[in-house]
């Protein structure tokens, strides 16, 4: 496994490799000559600097740019500032693709293998303690990871553009200069963003692109080496690797997501799966040309052929017959051939092994207000209307527990059905028929969004033995999502009703006894503020492994990570490292969304890496068992006094009158949905006046880092913390800071944010007449979190740990300055009267911004 150099030698290799390669490589770019843009490339750095002093000068964008086109551009026409201005921002995405690129090239020498770290070590050190060998065997048995790729709309870069992105990394790898100039000028007239919103098909399609050309390779890689290490050390083989899939089954608050829409996707990971393995089976068709193996080649041929290509094919699970034919071809080359190609064929069995026939687990995912709904509906339909009572939605919870009958029965459906409706019941019957395609691992998991009570996962239980599934073959797993501060403070007697409950005992026996629980951090956020949030879930989390251990039921988490520290994001591992044994931790789920897909996981080099951290950290945290210390009275309670100061901060902010208004005003948030990215509203019940429990939470985050405040990253931890120092507890506060690995990565990925943060860019808010008050509210808590968080860590400086860390995020903040401060120039001019062909352009230049800005952040949306 593998793990950070030392400080000094990592940022040299980045001064060296990096940012050296980026100057020379983006002074090539500047000079292509694009259409249109003669004078950008010449404008451009003049441009920046402007920007720079202009914003030392605390001036608004409106001056500064104004100022700039006075002096550089004199006599041009409002229309041509506008076109110059969109112009320079085609360059700066395509310079954030440049760096992009630059860094990805040089993720291998910046992360080395440091084998005392490593899993190696781990079973070395094994091999020579029968206990701890006993305890590896046991958590190797039981461990899995599963990595789930979420359709949040906040993944910038078209398949086109990734596929640059690849070539472009491999030419700097090689310091190909004719190549590197060749994919510059191709990146320079590729378009980056849609003419028109994709559907969620398309966004699937695009999100496979890292299935296909990432994942297939980097996962069978880890998990080959994995298989090495195991046999090694006389420890049976096992799959530890799985990967999930949200774009096409996520249809929670998107209605754009239909039954066809979840079928097509199934059907399209299917096929891409089998041309991976066509493209694979080519290589060993090529080499394995002797006789005895002629027979199962071309069956395999034949077989993979048609499932790869041919859409006229009736899809079943050939995992089976795959495995078999593979095997029979290893066992004649090993016997006959001595073993020659035998690692192509060993190579392709492992992929099949990971994938079956289904690539990702196709997840479910809807609202519980939705499937209460359904229910209600169902209830009133014959033969179910005689089971259940006319006031069943006016009984308490423990009564509506009682009236669950789960009886099968086949509905007699009449009358129109609300869209809603009738996608969760067709999608209950075409769940089966997928399972039958793909094999049952394609599509087992419905999610309930939104669990409030243990019959929003009863009632769907029935929702399925009413329309095509029997009660003894029910090949679901029911997972409820546990995401508001009050939600998560009542999710362990939930479960408790649920494990205790007749029915639901004998469901979760057929499925091993295993129950996979929903957590996430995007609403928790948006509902309590970032230290509330963490601690909500941290908590929740410590109840519920209780709670299992003492009903005998194996729990595994599902969290929902990804994305900027304020979605759950930041240093994951560090996360999963910091577990003591009151935690269940031997199955890590989390979702990887947005720009953490591209930056994290982009390449089979960097998914690697990121994939055996999280196995490297589960699984050294389940050797370790050690103990919470954050469960410590002193340390619990000096948690929970600061997570409720920083929630009373936060819940303060929130209540201001001003709240929604300067978002909606002076960040891009009303215009989000013009943004044509996402099949996904921006907010739920779009048709209605915008509140703050209808937007989504990756709206809402991602508009307050286009401002560069990241409020929901740290906004009451500068309160909280300051409070402790006033009531004579810093000492203690220091102490369960260098005891608690966990609480050190809350404080970690909380001066991460931070450090994406700048609120000098709009200082000169301060002096206005509406907002002024209000910025310097958000902008005292800033300094006053900034300045506590650097006394508690005993740092000068953000991040200052992460030199190399912090280093990129200056160098990236630095190139997008001039998209903050165009896209804040278009926002005021929309505050003015304009006509409509003006109003338009405004709005375009402030939507173009928006796409670079979250690109160049990798994980702030």
């Amino acid at each position: 496994m593998q793990a950070h150099q030392p400080t000094s030698q990592r940022e040299s290799i980045f001064n060296n490799e990096v940012i050296s390669r980026f100057e020379l490589y983006n002074s090539l770019f500047l000079t292509l000559p694009f259409y249109k843009v003669k004078d950008t490339g010449t404008l451009l750095p003049l441009f920046i600097k402007s920007c720079e002093e202009g914003v030392k000068q605390h001036e608004t964008p409106a001056k500064l740019i104004e100022d700039f086109f006075e002096k550089y551009t004199p006599n041009t026409d409002p229309k041509d500032i506008i076109d110059l201005l969109f112009r320079f921002i085609q360059y700066i995405e395509r310079q954030v693709v440049l760096f992009d690129a630059v860094e990805d090239a040089s993720f291998n020498k910046l992360n080395i293998t440091d084998e005392q770290s490593s899993l190696r070590a781990l079973f070395l050190k094994a091999n020579d303690n029968k206990k701890l060998h006993h305890k590896v065997d046991q958590l190797i048995e039981d461990f899995s990871l599963r990595l789930v790729l979420t359709a949040h709309p906040t993944q910038f870069y078209p398949g086109s553009v990734l596929a640059i992105i690849n070539d472009l990394t491999l030419a700097i790898k090689k310091n190909d200069i004719t190549t590197i100039n060749q994919l510059l000028q191709q990146l320079g007239k590729t378009p980056f963003f849609n003419k028109k919103s994709p559907t969620p098909v398309d966004e699937a399609l695009s999100l496979a692109w890292y299935l296909e050309n990432v994942f297939y390779f980097a996962a069978a890689n880890i998990q080959s080496g994995l298989n090495q290490l195991l046999s090694e050390y006389h420890i049976d083989p096992k799959k530890i690797i799985e990967l999930g899939f949200w774009p096409g089954g996520d249809r929670d608050g998107n209605p754009n997501v239909h039954p066809e829409t979840t079928l097509q996707v199934s059907k399209m990971l299917r096929q891409i799966l089998f041309r991976c393995y066509y493209r694979d089976f080519r290589n060993i068709k090529r080499r394995i040309t002797f006789r005895g193996v002629e027979g199962a080649i071309a069956v395999l041929q034949d077989v993979l052929y048609k499932n790869a290509f041919d859409s006229n094919l009736e899809p079943t699970d050939i995992s089976d017959f795959l495995l078999e034919n593979l095997q029979q071809i290893k066992d004649i080359l090993t016997n006959d051939h001595d073993g020659l190609f035998a690692d192509l064929v060993d190579d392709l069995l492992r992929k099949v092994e990971l994938y079956r026939s289904y690539f990702a687990t196709l997840d479910i995912r809807q609202d519980s207000r939705i499937l209460r709904d359904v229910h209600a509906y169902c209830r009133q339909q014959k033969p179910i209307n005689a089971l259940f009572s006319e006031d069943y939605d006016k009984l308490t919870e423990s009564e509506k527990l009682k009236a669950l009958s789960f009886k099968n029965a086949k509905i007699i459906y009449t009358g129109e059905q609300d869209g809603l409706i009738e996608d969760t019941l067709q999608t209950i019957a075409q769940i089966k028929d997928m399972q039958k395609s793909n094999g049952e691992l394609a599509c087992h998991r419905f999610i309930i969004s939104n669990c409030q009570q243990a019959s929003d996962i009863l009632q769907l239980i029935e929702l399925f033995l009413w329309n095509g599934w029997e009660a003894d073959q029910l090949t679901i797993d029911f997972v409820p999502l546990f995401e508001t501060v009050n939600d998560l403070s009542g999710a362990a007697e939930i479960m408790k009703t649920l494990y205790t409950h007749p029915f639901y005992q004998k469901h979760l026996a057929s499925r091993g006894g295993k129950q996979d629980i929903m957590l996430g951090f995007s609403d928790s956020t948006k509902d309590g503020g970032y230290l509330m949030a963490n601690w909500s879930i941290f908590k929740a989390k410590v109840e519920l492994t209780e709670v299992a251990e003492k009903h005998n039921i194996k729990l595994a988490f599902f969290d929902g990570r990804g994305g900027p520290p304020a979605r759950g994001g930041g240093k994951t591992h560090r996360f999963y490292a910091s577990m003591g044994k009151e935690i269940a931790n031997k199955n890590i789920q989390l979702t990887i969304q947005g720009q953490t897909i591209s930056s994290q996981y982009g390449s089979i080099e960097s998914a690697a890496f990121n994939i055996e951290q999280l196995i490297n950290a589960g699984i050294s945290a389940g050797v370790k068992e050690k103990h919470n210390v954050l469960l410590d009275p002193e340390n619990y309670d000096t948690l929970e006094v600061m997570a409720n100061d920083s929630y009373e901060s936060f819940l303060a902010l929130r209540k201001h009158p001003l709240f929604l208004p300067y978002l909606e005003t002076l960040s891009p948030l009303t215009l989000l949905s013009k943004i044509t990215i996402s099949s996904r509203p921006v907010k739920r019940n779009s048709g209605e006046a915008l509140k703050l429990e209808d937007l989504r939470a990756i709206s809402f985050v991602t508009s307050w880092s286009q401002l560069k405040q990241n409020i929901p990253g740290f906004y009451g931890i500068g309160t909280a913390l300051k409070n402790q120092e006033k009531a004579d507890n810093w000492e203690q506060v220091v102490k369960t800071y260098q005891d608690s690995g966990y609480f050190k990565t809350i404080i970690d990925n909380c001066m991460m944010s931070m450090s994406k943060s700048d609120f000098t860019i709009t200082a000169y808010l301060a002096q206005d007449k509406t907002y002024g008050e209000f910025w310097k509210t958000l902008y005292d808590e800033f300094e006053l979190s900034r300045a506590m968080l650097l006394k508690l860590a005993g740092h000068q400086s953000l991040m200052e740990n992460y030199p190399v860390e912090k280093r990129s995020i200056a160098v990236r903040e630095k190139i997008i300055l001039p998209l903050v401060l165009i896209q804040h120039y278009a926002l005021e001019r929309l505050q003015h009267k304009l006509n409509a062909e003006q109003q338009q352009a405004y709005e375009k230049l402030a939507i173009r911004t928006v796409y670079g800005i979250v690109n160049a952040g990798r994980n702030l949306a």
